[in-house]
C-alpha cells in the first residue's frame, strides 16, 4: 500500500476525479454557451424572416431588368446594401444552402460591424443578400413604410393574404380599422397625417411601430408591427435544466470511475478472505494497466510465492517424516535382535525403554503427517465431506475412549438436548478427542463436556479442573509445536501439535477455536464454535479447501 500512496497512484485517482469535474463544469460552460448562441440565432432570423420575405417577394415580382436600379432605391432608404446573387458565387456552406432552399432565412454576423442576411428569391435560384453594419431606427423605418406600401397596392383579401404571409412569432403584423390604442393626442395627429408613428412599450423592451395604409374606397386601416421584443435573458428554469443536467452528467462520471475502482477492491478484498481461509490457488482477474491492476498482479504474484513457499514446506515435512520411518523400522529391528540374544534383566528394562521412545517417535511422526495433510487441505486426496453429524453422539463417544485411560479422572457430558452441526464426523471427533486429551493431561480430578447452541452457532466445551493456560500464552499454544513450560515433562506427554491439528480441522470447517478460563471447574475452558446448521438443509455441498 505504501508502495502506491509513494508512487503518487492514489493521487492519480484524485486528480482524475478532479479533471471529470472541470470536464463536467467546462460542458456546463459550453452547453450553457451553446443554447445562448442557438437562442441569439434563432432570434435574429425571427426578426428577419418577415422582412426578407417582404423584399424578396418584391424583387421576385419586379422585371429583371429593374431589379437593380429598385435595389439601389431601396440600399439608401433601408441603410443596407442588397443585392442578387448567384447561389455558387457566395461563401455559404451545404447546411447553409439546404436551409435557403428550404425557404428559410439566414443570418450571419462576421463582426459586430458586418452583417449579412440571405434569403431564396421564390421559384428562383439567386439569393437576396442584404449587408448592413448593424440594427438602427432608420431601418425599422424603412422596412414599415415599405411594407405599408406593399399593402397599400391591393385592397380587400389580397391585403390580408399578403398580411398573413409577412407575419411571424417574431414579428406580429395587425391590420385594424379603428385606430391604435394607447397613443396619446399628438401621436395620433402625426399617425392620420401619414407619419410613422414609433411607440416604447415602458417595462416590456419592446416597440411597436404605427402606419396609416390607405384603402381603394378612400378609408384608411391602421398597421401595426410589433410589439418587437428585445431577447431576453436566458429563464431561469433553462439554467435550472442545465445545472440539473451538469449535475448528472457529473453524478454518473463520479460514480462509474467510483464503481470501477470500489468493485476492483471488492474483488481483492474477496480473494484475500479466500486466502486466508487457506484457498491458496485463489488469483484476482486483472483488469488494465492502472494502478489497481498493478495491485492485482502484486496481489497474485504474492499469492503464487506463499503458496509454492508452503507447499515447498509441506512437501518437506512429509518427504522427512516417511523417511523418518526407515531408520526408525531399522532400530526397532536390531533392538528386537540384541533382545532376543540376551536374558540380562537389566538389558531387557532398557530395551522397553528404548521401546517406548521409539513408539512416541512413531506417534510424533503420525502427528505431523497428519497436521501436513491438514495444512495442505488434503485428506487421503479426496475433499472434505461434511455431513449433519450429532455432536452429543460423537462427544459419547470421545470419553468412552479415553475414560479408560484415565481411571483417575471423572470425565463426564452436561446434559443437554441433541445438537447437530454440518461437518466431517471422523475430523470432529478427531479435533474433540484433541482436546479432551489435552484436558485430562492437565485435570487434577475432573473433565466436563458441554454442548450449547447459540443464535448462529454451536458450542462444544472442554473444562477441566487444572492449572488453566495464562492469558499472555492463550494465542501461541496452537502454534506447531509450542507448549507450556509445565507441560514438557514425560508425565503430561504431546508433541505441541494436538492443538494445532484442532485449530486447522476447525478452519477447514469454517469455524474457530478459543480457550478462556472455565467458570465451574476453575481450569481451562477449550470451545470448539461450528456454524449452525442452515434450516430446511439436510446437507452441505461438500467444500474442498484450496
Amino acid at each position: 500500500m505504501q508502495r502506491f500512496l509513494a508512487d503518487g497512484s492514489f493521487l492519480r485517482v484524485y486528480l482524475a476525479l478532479a479533471l471529470a469535474l472541470l470536464l463536467t463544469f467546462g460542458l456546463a460552460l459550453m452547453g450553457l454557451a451553446l443554447v445562448e448562441r442557438v437562442r441569439v440565432e434563432q432570434y435574429r432570423e425571427q426578426l428577419a424572416e418577415a422582412p426578407l420575405q417582404l423584399l424578396s417577394w418584391r424583387v421576385a415580382a419586379l422585371p429583371p431588368h429593374e431589379r437593380g436600379n429598385w435595389l439601389t432605391q431601396q440600399s439608401d432608404l433601408l441603410n443596407m446594401r442588397l443585392s442578387l446573387r448567384e447561389p455558387d458565387d457566395t461563401d455559404l456552406s451545404w447546411f447553409e444552402r439546404r436551409r435557403l432552399d428550404r425557404g428559410r432565412a439566414l443570418v450571419k454576423i462576421y463582426d459586430e460591424d458586418s452583417w449579412r442576411l440571405y434569403r431564396q428569391l421564390p421559384h428562383e435560384e439567386r439569393i437576396l443578400e442584404a449587408r448592413l453594419s448593424g440594427l438602427n431606427e432608420r431601418q425599422l423605418r424603412g422596412l414599415a413604410q415599405l411594407l405599408g406600401d406593399w399593402l397599400a397596392e391591393v385592397d380587400g383579401e389580397a391585403r390580408q393574404r399578403r398580411l398573413e404571409g409577412v407575419t411571424s412569432h417574431a414579428l406580429p403584423v395587425q391590420l385594424r380599422d379603428l385606430a391604435p390604442e394607447g397613443l396619446d393626442s399628438h401621436q395620433l395627429s402625426r399617425l392620420r397625417e401619414g407619419e410613422l408613428v414609433i411607440r416604447l412599450l415602458p417595462g416590456h423592451w419592446a416597440l411597436t411601430v404605427h402606419l396609416a395604409v390607405p384603402a381603394a374606397d378612400g378609408s384608411r386601416q391602421w398597421l401595426s408591427i410589433g410589439p418587437v421584443s428585445a431577447l431576453e435573458p436566458t429563464p431561469i428554469s433553462l439554467l435550472l435544466l442545465v445545472l440539473v443536467i451538469m449535475l448528472g452528467v457529473l453524478a454518473a462520471i463520479i460514480y462509474l470511475i467510483v464503481r470501477g475502482v470500489e468493485a476492483r477492491l471488492a474483488r481483492l478484498e474477496l480473494a484475500a478472505g479466500r486466502i486466508a481461509s487457506g484457498r491458496l490457488d485463489t488469483r484476482v482477474k486483472v483488469d488494465g494497466g492502472g494502478f489497481i491492476g498493478r495491485v492485482g498482479m502484486a496481489f497474485n504474484a504474492m499469492a503464487a510465492q506463499v503458496q509454492s513457499l508452503l507447499r515447498s514446506q509441506q512437501e518437506m515435512i512429509r518427504a522427512v517424516s516417511h523417511e523418518l520411518r526407515t531408520p526408525v523400522a531399522r532400530i526397532r529391528f536390531a533392538m528386537q535382535m540384541v533382545e532376543d540374544m540376551t536374558d540380562d534383566p537389566a538389558i531387557h528394562r532398557q530395551l522397553h525403554g528404548i521401546d517406548s521412545d521409539i513408539e512416541e517417535l512413531d506417534q510424533l511422526i503420525d502427528e505431523i503427517l497428519t497436521y501436513a495433510r491438514l495444512d495442505s487441505g488434503l485428506v487421503n486426496g479426496t475433499a472434505l465431506e461434511r455431513t449433519r453429524v450429532d455432536c452429543r453422539a460423537v462427544a459419547e463417544r470421545v470419553i468412552e475412549t479415553l475414560a479408560p485411560l484415565h481411571a483417575h479422572l471423572r470425565l463426564a457430558l452436561a446434559p443437554g438436548a441433541e445438537v447437530e452441526v454440518q461437518a466431517d464426523p471422523r475430523y470432529l471427533q478427531r479435533a474433540l478427542q484433541n482436546l479432551v486429551a489435552n484436558a485430562c493431561r492437565h485435570a487434577q480430578s475432573r473433565v466436563l463436556v458441554r454442548l450449547s447452541l447459540e443464535s448462529r452457532l454451536v458450542r462444544l466445551d472442554i473444562e477441566d479442573d487444572g492449572p488453566g493456560v495464562p492469558p499472555g500464552e492463550r494465542q501461541s499454544i496452537f502454534k506447531p509445536f509450542a507448549r507450556l513450560d509445565d507441560s514438557r515433562t514425560r508425565r503430561s506427554g504431546g508433541y505441541g501439535l494436538g492443538l494445532s491439528i484442532v485449530q486447522k480441522i476447525m478452519a477447514w470447517h469454517g469455524g474457530s477455536v478459543v480457550v478462556d478460563d472455565s467458570q465451574e471447574l476453575g481450569g481451562a475452558r477449550f470451545s470448539l464454535l461450528l456454524p449452525r446448521v442452515p434450516a430446511g438443509k439436510d446437507r452441505l455441498p461438500p467444500v474442498k479447501p484450496v
